[in-house]
């Protein structure tokens, strides 16, 4: 045993001898850096700037060893034996036993009785070992050990450390266990085998001649099996996959990932369908310094139930390219791509595209600059129609290519200013479209000078909206039939005001901050004939608060609504004056118009009413458990409602939570949408424990989940989602019906069952990105823990 000066300097002898009820030799060090240092009258501590949690890779050869025990006797620099509660530190690792011999010359630490060894959080008990202590070498009898990655336990007849990161357990066991406060620890499965290889440092663990055991009965075994011990990825046989489809039968996919570096990763998917055949599927991702992206592609070479190939192409690039000129800097990049091989490949597989619109795929492909007020972006937008006889849409325009660029200051001199120029080359059928396609130039051009200060905003604006169109083949309607280009200028002058007003108020025995903001909007369009031109990229804004403040009708640029209205609004809200957060929010808008909206879109009608509709929308947030929110739009011609949702969500808790929807649109559909996520065991009484998000709700709990979307215009179900998940503490079980209604007429249904040993793997068909995705605020029982337990965790 190697002492330091200070310690040495006590024991000026060749053999020693220490008998106490607590004896110790104990010396410190800290990173390396000793932390006491010798001085007139004692010692005096250095303070540090945090707690290490590992020791430094690099440390020196003298690094000094603690000893503790009742009786301690040795020979300095050749053997030191401790009995009665002995313990000894050196490193990351403690050891602790009822006697130890330690024989410094080899650096050999023996136990006996009682024996537990701590390495750097991970704790082993036994009946006998030894330890070269430096090495991080020795073995273990009949060890039970706890790992600190992943509360992991387990159990061998000898377990051999090859160094500080690997271990070898013979004839082992490994689990993750369930730990609850008020429950003995426990788990239901347990993976065993003839030669368990533990490697911290690959995160992976490896069974020879191994099994899993699910109480107690094997339900998997191979001669190899190989398992993570973290959630770090790696290379290897993923769980199966089963899905029952009713229509292509029941589906078996058995993944397989490779790990190709820490930023890019290949998983194939080959999948057995029953009724269809082979479906080979592959996906890579990758994320680099400037740039990410994924590309997945699915194979079929035979469809059985089509008689055909079938195949799906996706992926995406987002990400920058650097120009090494300094003064220019980086150019944006984005790439969209969507393709599949027929028609009927939407309906075939709903859930193979990452479209929003299964029908119209998107292949985009953005170049953009941006420094200063300047942004440039040049486009090219392609779609992928999958068109059905009974149902034909229209489809939209390909930009090949677009050209945009925009100039925008923002306080300059008191003045807010933009200028945007864009050119687009619009192409489609023209069977299908029944418009000639054209190359169209517009610039926008926006002027304005705000007003604001602590209680008001004063916002005078006008815009100038130029547009030329070069058209391919003659307009053949309107007054400019027979023409193949035309153009158009038309100036509009907004003026937007409002202000804030506060006061202190009391409601249902509650202080607030209440407001009223009253806002008042007028905007002037000349009118201009623009009933030849033909329709691009233009379309009505919908009707809500969020577009009556608007200068213009209509999105895009190829129709500029005439317009002399003004546009009343009023918020009132109320707010929590300790924080400021909104606990009530009242709203209501509506137009007047002073004369009638003659621009419109082809086939449309001019808008006469001086009187618009009215809107009004109230948000209740009353407390954490329950939020309220509606938006009506009201006729009061006929006096009733034209549109309106009311939603309704109470969540006291987590994995608690309600939700109920109605949406009505008079004349077009009228829907009632339910959500939940609820605890089935609250049913007899047992409301469980609080243990936070992420880990459940305790042991043998059930749960509840589920949406409902229902038709009460077709009075029919439109989509259903039911399903239950137990948690059974080191393992789930979940069981999900999915319904989706793919036509009028049709619909794609299937059950999908999953069973999750935590920690471990999960076998069966995965309903989560299902779950969550449809049910408002689902919480996944178990979520992946993103930061390594620290060593001090299991500090002794």
């Amino acid at each position: 045993m190697r002492l330091s000066p200070i310690a040495a300097s006590t024991l000026q002898m060749k053999h020693f001898r220490a008998t106490s009820v607590a004896c110790a030799i104990a010396l410190l060090w800290v990173s390396g850096q000793a932390c006491a240092q010798v001085v007139e009258g004692g010692i005096s501590l250095k303070s540090s700037k945090s707690i290490q949690d590992k020791p430094q890779p690099q440390l020196p050869n003298d690094f000094p060893t603690f000893v503790f025990g009742d009786r301690i006797t040795g020979r300095p620099e050749i053997e030191t034996v401790i009995d009665g509660r002995a313990e000894m530190r050196r490193r990351g690792t403690v050891l602790k036993a009822d006697r130890i011999e330690y024989d410094q010359a080899k650096d050999l630490a023996k136990a006996q009785g009682n024996v537990r060894i701590n390495r750097s959080g991970d704790v082993y008990q036994g009946t006998e070992g030894q330890l070269y202590i430096d090495a991080n070498e020795g073995y273990f009898l009949e060890p039970h050990f706890r790992l600190l990655k992943g509360d992991a336990r387990g159990k061998a007849s000898r377990i051999d450390f090859v160094d500080s990161q690997r271990s070898v357990a013979r004839d082992g066991s490994y689990s993750v266990w369930h730990t609850e406060p008020g429950i003995p620890d426990s788990t239901d499965w347990v993976i065993r085998g003839q030669q368990i290889r533990l490697d911290n440092e690959t995160d992976i663990g490896e069974a020879s001649g191994g099994r899993l055991e699910f109480f107690n009965l094997p339900i998997l075994g191979a001669p190899y099996l190989s398992f993570p011990l973290s959630n770090e990825r790696k290379s290897g046989w993923l769980p199966p996959g089963v899905n029952i489809d009713n229509v292509s039968g029941l589906e078996l996919v058995v993944p397989y990932y490779v790990n190709l570096a820490p930023n890019r990763d290949l998983t194939l998917y080959p999948t057995i369908l029953s009724r269809r055949g082979l479906n080979i599927g592959t996906e890579f991702r990758y994320l680099e310094r400037g740039y990410q992206g994924m590309t997945r592609l699915d194979l079929m070479p035979h469809d059985q139930l089509r008689s055909r190939g079938r195949w799906g192409l996706q992926g995406t690039h987002n990400g920058s390219i650097a120009t090494g000129v300094k003064s220019v800097g980086d150019l944006g990049v984005g790439i969209t791509l969507n393709r599949v091989s027929d028609d009927d490949y939407w309906r075939d597989f709903p859930r193979a595209s990452g479209s929003l619109t299964q029908r119209l795929l998107a292949n985009d492909a953005v170049l953009s600059w941006g420094q200063g007020p300047w942004t440039i972006f040049s486009r090219a937008l392609k779609w992928q129609t999958l068109q059905q006889p009974a149902s034909v849409i229209t489809p939209p325009y390909d930009r090949l290519p677009q050209l945009n660029s925009r100039y925008s200051r923002a306080n300059d001199g008191g003045l807010d200013y933009s200028v945007e120029i864009d050119t687009t080359r619009f192409n489609s059928v023209r069977a299908l479209t029944l418009q000639p396609n054209a190359q169209r130039t517009y610039a926008l051009m926006q002027l304005s000078r705000p007003v604001l200060t602590a209680g008001t905003f004063f916002i005078p604006k006008v815009q100038l909206h130029s547009s030329t169109y070069s058209f391919d083949s003659a307009l053949t309607a309107g007054p400019q039939a027979g023409r193949r280009s035309a153009a158009r200028v038309v100036p509009t002058v907004s003026l937007d005001s409002g202000f804030v007003l506060e006061r202190n108020a009391q409601f249902g025995g509650r202080e607030f901050l209440q407001t009223l903001e009253p806002r008042v909007f007028y905007t002037y369009t000349p009118y201009k004939d623009q009933s030849s031109l033909p329709v691009y990229d233009s379309g009505v804004n919908d009707f809500n608060f969020a577009t009556i403040f608007n200068e213009n009708a209509f999105n895009g640029n190829d129709r500029i609504s005439d317009n002399n209205l003004l546009t009343l609004g009023l918020v009132s809200r109320l707010l929590n004056p300790s924080d400021g957060a909104e606990i009530v929010r009242l709203s209501y808008a509506q137009r007047l118009r002073f004369k009638d909206q003659l621009v419109t879109l082809p086939g449309g009608v001019p808008d006469t009413s001086r009187l618009s509709d009215m809107l009004f929308g109230a948000t209740v947030n009353w407390n954490r458990h329950w939020l309220l929110d509606s938006t009506v739009q009201f006729n009061p011609k006929i006096r009733r409602s034209q549109r309106g949702t009311l939603s309704a969500r109470y969540s006291p808790s987590d994995y608690r939570v309600l939700s109920a929807t109605y949406r009505l649109n008079r004349g077009v559909s009228e829907q009632i949408d339910l959500g939940w996520q609820w605890p089935v065991n609250d049913l007899w009484g047992d409301k469980g424990k609080e243990m936070g998000r992420g880990r459940g709700q305790g042991k043998n709990r059930w749960y509840s989940v589920g949406r409902l979307n229902f038709s009460l215009r077709d009075n029919k179900q439109v989509d259903t989602i039911v399903g239950l998940e137990y948690d059974g503490g080191s393992w789930l079980a979940r069981a999900v019906y999915e319904r989706l209604q793919t036509t009028t007429t049709s619909a794609n249904k299937r059950i999908l069952l999953q069973l999750e040993f935590v920690g471990f793997a999960r076998v069966g068909s995965s309903p989560l990105s299902t779950l969550q995705n449809n049910i408002p605020r689902y919480q996944m029982l178990r979520e992946k823990i993103e930061n390594a337990p620290s060593a001090l965790t299991n500090y002794e």
